[in-house]
């Protein structure tokens, strides 16, 4: 399993099957690692070895498929179509089988990042990898190149067909969109976008969590991003959203040009926002309100930096779990109601580290046990 491992990360990185990488495998190993570049299934087979933990658990799931299965296409193939329905991905049109019912397989891991094609097919995008976006119809809607994910303007579709990206706690990822606007989405975030937008009519996309925009200009061609009940239209700026489901208000912050900012419970209640000016909606009172902000404090996720001015320790604890994938729990009544003053970069420090830097200031007792965090 660690030679396939090797060998796949080598083809992942280079993007092609080199002759030279093979050496020292055996036969049938170079057979399975063939199949694997033919059947473009790098990726999957990556995420399906990873979540193994023992060569013993491979071979069980080898064993289980050869007794529960007679198999009309290459053995190998087939494994990893198994393994990739369990890991979420939809096998593809021309599969012999159907696979959803079978019960062996590796269940898709909560801190993958998840790419849902054509309503149905989910695929997991892996970090740093590289691979074309391809639709179930066999054409190519984008190429992805490390965190990013880039979708072609001269696709040949002429209808709208969306894709939806969820990022999992603990990462970030970069979509580029079909006519050339620039998303960054924060941890916890899904953006449900179309793989090309029209010629004519609105470009909308749909966002729960917190992404940042560099929008395209289109004079003809609105952008508009809806979040729950709050819709922000531009032509082209640079803004940032923030609306994450267990948040009181639905936040844009305004970098550079202007946005209209209205929701459906009353749309004739909107605002024009200038830079600098951050607009709230406040999801319980259906009411915007206006503020000037520092604006940094709202975009610096996007360089791996966290910035607090005057934040209580329970909003803190959100964004902390978020970008660091951990869960906290705070049972210290005094750390709650205290407001904090900090700036972390989440590229240098662990959470273990933001956590002491806090109790040097405001004393606690701390335990941290796998992902969970208990504070007394």
């Amino acid at each position: 399993m660690e030679n396939l491992k090797f060998v796949l990360k080598n083809i992942l990185d280079s993007g092609t099957l080199d002759s030279d990488i093979l050496e020292g495998l055996t036969e049938s190993e170079r057979e399975i690692v063939d199949t694997i570049y033919r059947e473009n299934l790098v990726s999957e087979a990556l995420v399906v070895l990873e979540e193994l933990n023992t060569d013993e658990e491979w071979d069980k799931l080898i064993r289980k498929i050869t007794v529960t299965k007679k198999l009309i296409v290459p053995f190998w193939t087939t494994i990893l179509k198994y393994a990739a329905i369990f890991v979420g991905l939809i096998a593809f049109s021309y599969t012999v089988y159907q696979l959803r019912n079978s019960e062996i397989g590796v269940p898709i891991s909560e801190t993958a990042i998840k790419l849902k094609m054509d309503g149905e097919k989910v695929k997991v995008i892996q970090e740093g990898g590289g691979q074309e976006i391809i639709s179930i119809a066999g054409k190519v809607l984008g190429v992805q190149k490390g965190n990013k994910i880039s979708y072609k303007g001269d696709s040949d579709i002429s209808e709208l067909v969306y894709n939806e990206l969820e990022i999992p706690f603990g990462k970030v990822f970069d979509v580029e969109l079909s006519d050339g606007t620039l998303v960054h989405l924060n941890s916890g975030t899904k953006m449900r976008y179309p793989v090309k937008f029209l010629n004519t009519g609105k470009r909308e996309v749909f966002i729960e969590g917190e992404a940042y925009f560099i929008v395209a200009k289109d004079m003809d061609r609105p952008f508009i991003v809806h979040a729950e009940r709050v819709e922000i239209e531009v032509l082209g700026t640079i803004f940032n959203i923030s609306s994450y489901n267990e948040d009181e208000e639905i936040n844009t912050v305004l970098v550079e040009g202007s946005v209209k900012m209205s929701n459906t419970f009353n749309p004739n209640d909107n605002v024009m926002l200038k830079p600098g000016a951050k607009g709230s909606w406040n999801k319980a009172g259906y009411s915007i309100a206006v503020e000037e902000v520092d604006v940094e404090n709202y975009t610096s996720w996007i360089t791996g930096e966290l910035i607090f001015r005057n934040a209580s320790f329970s909003d803190m604890t959100k964004k902390l779990e978020r970008k660091y994938n951990v869960s906290i729990q705070n049972n210290n009544l005094r750390l709650s109601e205290i407001k904090l003053n900090a700036w972390f970069s989440t590229d240098i420090e662990r959470i273990d580290d933001v956590l002491k830097s806090i109790s040097e200031i405001y004393p606690f007792n701390y335990k941290i046990t796998d992902r969970n965090i208990v504070i007394d």
